[in-house]
């Protein structure tokens, strides 16, 4: 039994990381009022870039820099587009998805790689913690970024000059404005950002969690951390709880059929997704969202 929960806690742990990482990322831009649709497409660039940095370089550590880098570029189009020429945030998010996935596709096609990934890295004597040990301390070591990642983020958020810009322009764009801050150069650079964060998550994924570069490997996990946010209602410690919440339901969903339980396979791989949905509809409507989420602003339009 103990053995089945630490089992089942480890999945989870392994399962969320990922999504942690997008989570984060995507906090960072929505507290400056940009809503990124585009994090599919930064998670799945920067699991592609990982891959094949690990491949081309045969350093995991670099593979992890270049999936930064790489998701990064996915945020430089989603925000000049969305933030400087002020085009519709959401149809550029989803049209850079859609790029991100045709893209990734050709080039794994056409250029088929095996990358070097990470082992897992136990840390002596809190590993063997009973129940939490390997969940929490026997994972590969890019998830213990997360540990100093985390509070970083809410030390940028809530103790810098730079955060406090980024929640003034995510809650009042025009009053903003007027103290002499730029709203669209302080949401690009949000943007960008969160998207290098978020090309973590799928370095991890490709990396850490996985091995190697598969065709459309996230599937659908970008959304799963926009929900996550929307979960935690725009919190840090609420964004970490939706993601565990979801890691427990896709591990959930590799365990049940091993512990013998036989349910609908279909049934289990959209478990997760149909949770996001119904968090979705319950949080969406519950949780405080930065005022200026989604809206656009054209400062020309001010005179």
């Amino acid at each position: 039994m103990i053995n089945d929960l630490s089992t089942m806690l480890e999945s989870t742990a392994r399962l969320a990381a990922p999504l942690a990482f997008v989570a984060l990322g995507e906090l960072v831009s929505e507290k400056a009022g940009a809503c990124n649709i585009s994090a599919e497409g930064m998670m799945l660039g920067g699991a592609f870039g990982a891959a094949w940095g690990s491949y081309a370089t045969g350093s995991p550590i670099l593979g992890l820099m270049l999936g930064a880098v790489a998701g990064a570029l996915v945020g430089f189009l989603q925000g000049r587009l969305s933030h400087w020429l002020t085009l519709n945030q959401f149809v550029v998010g989803l049209t850079l998805n859609i790029f991100v996935l045709g893209l990734t596709t050709y080039l794994f096609q056409n250029y088929r790689f095996s990358a070097e990934g990470f082992g897992r890295t136990e840390i002596p004597l809190l590993s063997s913690i009973p129940v939490v040990g390997d969940a929490l301390f026997g994972q590969p070591w890019p998830f213990y970024l997360l540990y100093v990642g985390v509070p970083g983020v809410w030390w940028l958020l809530y103790r810098t000059r730079w955060g406090l810009n980024v929640r003034s322009v995510g809650e009042a764009a025009r009053e903003s404005t007027v103290t002499g801050i730029d709203v669209n150069r302080i949401r690009r650079q949000a943007v960008i950002l969160g998207a290098a964060v978020a090309g973590l998550g799928g370095a991890y994924l490709a990396l850490a969690a996985v091995g190697n570069f598969g065709e459309n490997m996230t599937a659908g996990r970008g959304y799963v951390a926009m929900a996550a946010v929307i979960f935690g209602a725009w919190s840090i410690k609420g964004t970490l709880a939706g993601c565990l919440v979801f890691g427990a339901a896709d591990a959930l969903r590799l365990a049940l059929p091993a512990m013998g339980y036989e349910l609908n396979p279909q049934l289990l791989i959209a478990a997760p997704y149909v949770l996001a949905l119904i968090t979705m509809a319950i949080f969406a409507s519950r949780g405080r969202s930065p005022r200026e989420l989604g809206i656009g602003f054209d400062r020309h339009a001010l005179r």
